[in-house]
Formats: structure tokens, sequence, C-alpha cells
């Protein structure tokens, strides 16, 4: 592992990933450079979760290189029986690489603090005196520190997903991965949440962000990328790919989600 501010905290080359015949991932580039923030577009069934489930080692591929911070991933085995070679490798590179979910994933017979606590205790083995410290930090940065003695189930769905990302944080991760992190949220709620993930941006963090929110991706990305079909079909900044779509698939897509 390198810390050249130069070396991508995530380079993928040439994924493909199948669930037996089914062929999700087709040879898919990535790369997520530190302080930028990346952000996965596309239709249902494009792809797009399963390839930030791959990043994180969630996920097998069958074919390509995963590169974490200069570092390359180790496999075993070809094909559909490919797997990590190094299961401490994975280890470290998941406690680098923070997951929030769709679904909030929030443990409900703890309370807030110790949900925010658990993985830096129990997996980390850090001091519980100083994570208790980062934990109400975190929880407060995310606007929910008077929310540290709740149970899960007295918190709004908005600010269920807040802690999930004050857990996300509190492992200090070299990059932040979001899967639809607002999908599961009503408007209002969502709105909670997209001012976390924009406020996270501007604080130069590294992040891949798989959303529907084509304002949110317009907002805070560096670099979008659009998946069809395992594919990716069009690439750029921003505005390029948002004011000047080149292929009639992202057309056809931007004019779908802006109906």
């Amino acid at each position: 592992m390198t810390d050249s501010k130069d070396t991508p905290v995530i380079e993928i080359r040439d994924l493909h990933k199948a669930y037996g015949q089914l062929e999700v991932l087709k040879g898919v580039d990535l790369v997520a450079p530190r302080g930028h923030v990346v952000s996965l577009i596309g239709s249902s069934g494009s792809g797009k979760s399963t390839l930030l489930r791959c990043c994180n080692l969630l996920e097998d591929s069958q074919q390509g290189s995963i590169r974490f911070e200069g570092e390359d991933v180790l496999w075993k085995g070809t094909g559909l029986a490919r797997h990590p070679a190094d299961r401490m490798q994975v280890t470290r590179i998941r406690t680098n690489l923070s997951m929030v979910f769709q679904q909030f994933n929030l443990w409900a017979h703890l309370t807030i603090l110790q949900n925010v606590m658990e993985a830096p205790v129990t997996v980390l083995k850090r001091d519980p005196k100083e994570v208790e410290e980062k934990a109400r930090h975190y929880l407060a940065k995310v606007g929910i520190g008077d929310k540290a003695d709740n149970w899960p189930a007295q918190l709004s769905g908005g600010q269920q997903q807040r802690a999930a990302i004050a857990r996300a944080l509190c492992m200090e991760p070299r990059a932040l991965l979001f899967d639809e992190p607002t999908s599961a949220l009503d408007p209002e709620l969502e709105q909670e949440v997209v001012r976390v993930i924009k406020a996270l941006a501007d604080e130069g963090r590294t992040m891949l962000l798989v959303t529907h929110d084509m304002k949110l991706a317009a907002d805070c990305s560096d670099h979008v990328i659009f998946l069809h079909q395992g594919k990716i079909e069009e690439q750029g900044a921003p505005a390029e790919l948002f004011g000047n779509p080149k292929t009639e698939r992202l057309r056809g897509f931007l004019s779908a989600t802006a109906a």
C-alpha cells in the first residue's frame, strides 16, 4: 500500500462479474482518485450496485484487477471459482472502505451511539473512550448529536440513514461507498441525507456514489459514470455528461429520470 497523493484510492480494470450464466459486469474500468467523488448512474439492473460491492470485495469478480491505494487484490482460482487469496488483506481493505447501504442496517438492540461505536471497538480494537468521543463528534456532524441515546426505532428514516453515515465515518475510512443512500426515503427526509453527502463532498472526501438522484450526482461529483447493461456507455465531468450527453442511451435515460 502506498501513501502517494497521486495514487488512486480505488482502481479497477476490465472487471467482469457473473452470477452463473448471467453476466452483470462486462469489462468495467473505474478510477477513484483521492479526494474525488465518482458517481455511478444507470437504470435498474445496469450493474451499479454490483460494481460497488465488487469494489468492497463483498462480491467476487471473475476477471480483471482491483487495486486499493496501489496494492493489488490477490486472487486464487479462475472464472466462477475465483476468490480473494488473502483474507487478512480483504479485512484490511474493507475496513478502509466504509459502505452506506440503501437500508440503514442499524442494530435494533443498540442505541444510536452504540451502533456507531460497534465496529471501531470490535473490529479495529480501538479504545472505547476514544471511540465514544469520535462517535459523538460524527453524530453531531451529521446533525443528530442529540439522538445518541435513542434507539433506532425512535428515529425517522432520514435520521437513521444519517446515523448509518456517522457509523461509516467513525471507521475513519479512506473512502466512503454509498449504495442508493436516499432511495428508501421520502423526498423531505431525502434532503436531510443529501445535505450531509454534499457537505462530505465539500470536505474533499473520497466517495463512490450509486444514486438515482441526478441532481445529487450533478452537484457532488467530480466524475460521473453511466452504466448500461454491465458496460460503461458514457463517462465524464458532470457538466459535460448532463449538459451534453453524447449517446442516445444516456439522452433517453436522462429524459426518463427527468419526467
